[in-house]
Order: C-alpha cells, then structure tokens, then sequence
C-alpha cells in the first residue's frame, strides 16, 4: 500500500522543508548531482526540493513519485518544456527506456516500502535502470530507542508563516510498533486562511531499519557493492551517529 501525501500537506511542503531539511542534506545531495555528467533519477522528487536546483545547475534530470498531489506542485513551478521530465511511477516498478548514471531516492523514500519483496524489488528495480558503474544512493534515520519506546504525542515541530501574517503549523505523533519495525506516524497540519483555523490529518507508516538489515537487503539484491556512511558529511557509522546514507554500485 503506497501512502500519498494530501493536498494541504503538498500545498505547504517547500515552506516546511526548506526550514526542516535543506540544512540538513541538499548540499550533500546537490553535490552528488552536480558531479554526475550523464542522466540522473530523483525517486520520490515531491515538489522538486532537489530537482528544480539540479535543473538550474544544468542536471539531465529525471523525477518520479507516487503523489500526483505533489507532482501538480512540482509541475506548477517548471516551465513547461520540462514536465516531460517528471511522471507519476513508484520505485518498485518505474519504467523508462533509458539508463542512468545516478539515481537518488532522499528523505526516507526506502522507509515508506513496509514490505521486504517490496524492498529488494525496488533496489532490483534501480539495478536495472542504471549504466554499469552507476550509483543509487538513498538514506534512512538511525532507529532512536528512547523514541521507540516514548513516542511523541502532538510535538509540534514547525510553527511559522506560509505567507506574512498568515500561521502554519504542524505536530507530529508516533505509535510505535516493535514487532513489525513500524512507526505510525500521524501529521496535523494547521493554518490560517479565509478568516479561520484549518486543519488536516495525514497518517503514515515509516518502516525502519538496522544497520545489518540494510547490509543484509542490499546483498541480497543485484547491487554487489555497497557501502553506508552515517551522516551527510561523508563519516564513517560510528556510535552517535544519527543517519543512515547507502552508496550502491554497479
């Protein structure tokens, strides 16, 4: 089951994120897409965070994602000489008919595949789509026990403005579930317009991962390098570290 991000949630995206995440990874990310010459993949592209800054870099990159709510986002901010660029595909089973030489899948994309056949099969999938030395690199959080064990309950963790004097905010709330490696998430996105308070609810569940789990999935797919480091800086796992950044080659 593929979880789509509503209206609102997409409406409001980039004001949230260029503030949650852009310092974060997009240096690392651009820098990944900026040093490749041939044909780039941006999987889960959303409202093009990445793909509008690669395209003015003068990236041949390419963006698919399950949400069309976000992709009408996406395609509202690009010229239209471009909206052949982007479709409405999944990781497990896009199609194109060419290859390329790096195909990324950022923020949590792998997370939001619960299922393990639904795993290898994505991973099979991107082998499939690249040039051979080709790179596919996705990341996923560290599982932080303290929060597995005492979930968040309404955290609110962005509290701004989308426009001047126009408020927007959103908590979150985890429930998680130890057995299945699962973290229901339920957003509420809340915000002023017309004169009163709106609100939307989005749910979702985050699959996460062990180190070894990774390493285990990845070899049990086509890949037949890999490696994983444990932030965007380029270190090394180590204790403390707080992501999970996947290199596979072909």
């Amino acid at each position: 089951m593929h979880y789509e991000y509503p209206e609102a949630f997409a409406r409001f995206y980039d004001v949230m994120y260029r503030h949650l995440r852009d310092a974060v990874d997009h240096e690392f990310y651009m820098h990944h897409i900026t040093k490749t010459k041939g044909r780039i993949l941006e999987v889960g592209v959303g409202t093009g965070r990445f793909f509008r800054d690669a395209l003015a870099n003068g990236a041949d990159i390419y963006g698919i994602d399950i949400s069309g709510a976000m992709l009408e986002v996406l395609k509202s901010n690009l010229e239209a000489s471009h909206h052949h660029r982007i479709s409405r595909q999944s990781i497990v089973d896009f199609s194109f008919d060419g290859k390329f030489d790096l195909i990324i899948a950022p923020f949590r994309v792998m997370m939001h595949l619960p299922d393990k056949e639904e795993q290898l099969a994505a991973l099979n999938n991107v082998y499939r789509h690249l040039n051979t030395g080709g790179v596919f690199i996705f990341d996923a959080f560290v599982p932080d026990l303290n929060q597995l064990l005492h979930p968040h309950d309404r955290t609110t963790d962005f509290d701004g403005e989308y426009q001047p004097g126009k408020k927007l905010r959103r908590s979150v709330s985890t429930d998680p579930d130890l057995i299945n490696q699962t973290i229901h998430v339920t957003f509420l996105l809340e915000w002023d317009e017309n004169g009163k308070n709106n609100q939307e609810v989005w749910k979702v569940p985050l699959r996460f991962f062990f180190r070894y789990e990774l390493e285990h999935l990845v070899e049990r797919s086509k890949f037949s390098h890999s490696k994983i480091l444990g932030d965007f800086y380029g270190n090394d796992l180590k204790r403390g570290s707080r992501e999970f950044i996947v290199f596979c080659a072909k």
